[in-house]
């Protein structure tokens, strides 16, 4: 069925047409009148000439332009561009016989004097040609542009949500990698029936709480993951009791500072998880500052000399998170020596 906007579009098109055409007859009138009074020979010739100039424009902008023209089929447009102008002359031609035999009587001394020229009159209807041929290439170049942003756009939209997608399949790993390590050591403190194991589930239920309703937001408030950071290292304290040598100096953050929401829990699970005991002590530090518009944090954990280990999950998840979220915005380092494996973390918060 055809939409009343399809139709409402071909009314405009055929009124600018026609407006433009009747501008071309005022016009023609107008220049082939100089140097008579006999304003009807001019205006008859005038409309005689005029189906000649319509059809050479619209054979060019119709069928020479967009078939050969934007196809790139330049020698194919040349050939029938000349093929266009020979049949258009011939045709001029007949409306200057016209002017002379049917307009004039054979008198050719009665003919406007701008008429008897077959020149001006090649330049007046090519002049037309060329100027409808001019809209018609601006006509093609915005569409076109209009078109390729269309896509530009459709590619942007779809590989913004191809982002999400992976952003949301990759928090998706983070729950339960967290929660893997979480319970394992509720279970643990379960079997030696600890008294600390009430308090535990109550941190376990705030991590779980800061899971469910805040991971899912694409910010969060700098202030809520250094909270859950805490309750994160608070749970580990209960599970390596004496063995844990930690320190944490975290300076006052704005409130309006926010970040990404579990960017930087894996790197704290990772220190407990890959740290090692030296001298009887599991050893991990930890800092964080606010420096024109950039979050500074650092993060290291004791190891045992020589020692290897494999990129976990949580690192791999965290390293494809930052790509995509802070492509450009950050700086992650992890260095290793003999006694320490350092994090450092540069986030541009602006």
């Amino acid at each position: 069925m055809i939409s009343k906007e399809f139709v409402l579009k071909k009314i405009a098109q055929l009124l600018l047409h026609t407006i433009f055409w009747i501008i071309v007859l005022f016009c023609y009138t107008y220049f082939f009148g100089y140097g008579t009074d006999n304003i009807n020979y001019v205006f008859s010739f005038s409309l005689f000439l005029m189906p000649v100039t319509i059809g050479t424009t619209y054979t060019v902008i119709d069928l020479l332009i967009p078939k050969y023209l934007l196809k790139e089929k330049y020698f194919l447009f040349i050939v029938y561009c000349l093929y266009t102008a020979i049949i258009s002359a011939f045709l001029i031609i007949i409306s200057l016989f016209y002017g002379l035999i049917f307009l004039s009587s054979l008198n050719v001394e009665g003919m406007a004097p701008l008429t008897r020229s077959p020149l001006f009159l090649f330049i007046a209807v090519y002049f037309v040609v060329f100027i409808g041929s001019a809209f018609s290439l601006v006509k093609h170049n915005y569409k076109s542009t209009s078109t390729n942003q269309k896509l530009q756009n459709k590619i942007l939209e779809t590989q913004l949500k191809l982002k999400e997608q992976e952003l949301q399949y990759l928090k998706m790993q983070i729950h339960p990698h967290f929660l893997f390590n979480t319970l394992n050591t509720l279970y643990g403190f379960a079997l030696k029936k600890s008294e600390n194991t009430p308090e535990m589930i109550l941190k376990l239920s705030n991590l779980l709480d800061y899971l469910l309703y805040q991971a899912d937001k694409p910010m969060v408030v700098l202030q809520d993951e250094i909270n859950h950071i805490r309750d994160y290292v608070d749970l580990e304290k209960m599970r390596f009791s004496d063995t844990l040598d930690i320190s944490m100096n975290f300076e006052s953050i704005d409130q309006k500072v926010q970040v990404a929401p579990m960017l930087l829990i894996p790197f704290v699970e990772n220190s407990f998880k890959h740290g090692s005991i030296r001298n009887q002590k599991l050893s991990i530090q930890m800092s964080m500052k606010f420096i024109e518009d950039e979050v500074h944090f650092l993060i290291k954990n004791s190891i045992l000399k020589n020692q290897t280990e494999k990129e976990g999950i949580g690192l791999a998840n965290i390293k494809k998170r930052l790509s995509l979220l802070y492509k450009d915005k950050h700086e992650l380092n992890i260095t290793k020596n003999e006694h320490w494996h350092t994090v450092t973390l540069i986030l541009k918060t602006s």
